[in-house]
Formats: C-alpha cells, sequence, structure tokens
C-alpha cells in the first residue's frame, strides 16, 4: 500500500482520505454556520427597515388624525380655517415622508439577502482545494 511520509510520520493514503473527508466536512459545516449568521445579520436589518415603514404608517394616521385637530384650530387663530388645515396637512405628510426614506435606506441596507461573505469564502476554499489537488497529481 502507498504511504506518504509527512515531517517523520508515515500516513497510508486510506488514512489520508479518511482525513481530508473529515476537515471538507467540517469545513462544510463551518461556511453553512457562517452563512446562517450573515443571514440573520440582513433579516434583523430588513425587519428593522421594515417596523420602521410600520412607524411611519402609525405616524401618518395617529398624528394627522389626534394633532391636526388641534394643530388647525390653534392656526385657526392667525390664518383661514382651510389655510391652518393645508399646513398641518403638510407638515405631517412630510414627517411621514422622512420615516419612509429612512425605512427604505434600512431594508436596502439589508439586501440583496444571498449570503456574499459565506459565498466569496466557499469559492476560496473551492479554489485552494484544486489548487492542491493538482499540485498532489504532479
Amino acid at each position: 500500500m502507498a504511504e506518504i511520509q509527512e515531517r517523520g510520520v508515515q500516513r497510508s493514503v486510506p488514512e489520508l482520505v479518511r482525513e481530508i473527508t473529515a476537515q471538507s466536512s467540517a469545513l462544510a459545516h463551518k461556511e453553512l454556520e457562517l452563512a446562517e449568521a450573515e443571514l440573520a445579520v440582513k433579516a434583523k436589518r430588513a425587519g428593522r427597515g421594515a417596523g420602521m415603514f410600520g412607524g411611519a404608517g402609525v405616524l401618518s394616521v395617529f398624528g394627522l388624525g389626534a394633532l391636526t385637530a388641534a394643530a388647525i384650530l390653534g392656526l385657526a387663530l392667525v390664518v383661514a380655517a382651510w389655510a391652518a388645515a393645508l399646513i398641518v396637512g403638510g407638515v405631517y405628510l412630510a414627517m411621514a415622508g422622512v420615516a419612509a426614506l429612512l425605512g427604505r435606506a434600512q431594508v436596502r441596507r439589508a439586501t440583496p439577502l444571498a449570503p456574499a461573505d459565506a459565498a466569496a469564502s466557499v469559492r476560496d476554499d473551492l479554489e485552494w482545494i484544486k489548487a492542491h489537488a493538482k499540485r498532489g497529481r504532479q
């Protein structure tokens, strides 16, 4: 049976095959763990962005409902009632627009959802394996 000597230790080919199989399996598990962790971070960012969109909607509904009446009545003392209503509505819609833009920025930070770092790591591992396999055949 063929044997390979490395640093004074002789190991047979079957032992080497078992070792590389075990190491490959461990590497695959670690790559999956990395992908899961990366997806969890991106999902958290997407959830945060979606929550900000929801917050913008709630702000629009409750803000326009509860504070509009008080603001219109206060402004109606200075300008016509219809102008006061128009000013207050514009301010609330501008606030909702800012919140929506912030939410969109959070969602964009979370995309693409594919685990790019884990995929790059797998590509690097495959290139390393190919390079070492070629050297081993020579």
